[in-house]
């Protein structure tokens, strides 16, 4: 089975850019039609449905491994994972938070396995509003001391959060644990960067 879906997996950066969450009706009624042909194993629909929903895994990953490689690998794995256990989705759940679920919980495991510990590309997110060259250079070295000092699970939380948009109970679904955790992370995840950033921006 691998064999055979392989090659509809492209590079995150070839996927066309789409917007998130879906426009309206009829981007969620086509997104069934694919969801249930591929069910019935057509790869042509499954391949439909990587190509709506790749950016955005791969941003999922990328702010739990934080490594463009690791975070290509675990959406390989996810996807892969995802189309063998179609016959386990329900018709009810909502996809694309089903799918990232699955997705993140491939990074997490990529960084058990890995210890992956590379803040460079939060750092990069975090920083693209700080234009001016000494600021940014401050805030990086700022922000990769405190990103250093973060969990796997508040750095995965307040990316997913503040940069990718999710709701509190979405990131539980997805990370495995309670909203109430979820928010608890964010909380103190944000106080650690407030307080790597005090002196350059306080409104992070």
């Amino acid at each position: 089975m691998t064999t055979a879906i392989a090659p509809i997996f492209a590079r995150p950066h070839a996927v066309p850019t789409r917007s998130w969450p879906m426009r309206d009706a009829q981007d969620r009624m086509q997104e069934h039609a694919f969801v249930v042909a591929a069910q019935r194993g057509d790869t042509e629909a499954f391949a439909s449905l990587v190509r709506l929903h790749q950016r955005r895994a791969y941003a999922v990953a990328r702010s739990i491994v934080l490594t463009h490689e690791d975070a290509e690998d675990a959406v390989q794995e996810g996807f892969l994972h995802a189309f063998r256990a179609l016959d386990r989705f329900l018709p009810d759940q909502a996809f694309g938070a089903w799918l990232h679920r699955i997705v993140a919980n491939a990074a997490l495991d990529i960084t058990r396995r890995k210890k992956v510990r590379d803040a460079d590309a939060l750092s990069d997110t975090l920083a693209s509003p700080f234009r001016d060259p000494g600021e940014s250079d401050e805030l990086r070295r700022r922000l990769d001391g405190a990103l250093n000092q973060l969990g796997e699970r508040q750095r995965s939380v307040i990316v997913l959060h503040d940069v990718e948009g999710y709701k509190h109970s979405e990131i539980g679904r997805m990370l495995g644990i309670p909203e109430g955790t979820a928010r608890s992370d964010l909380h103190h995840a944000r106080a650690r960067l407030r307080q790597a950033l005090s002196g350059i921006r306080s409104h992070l």
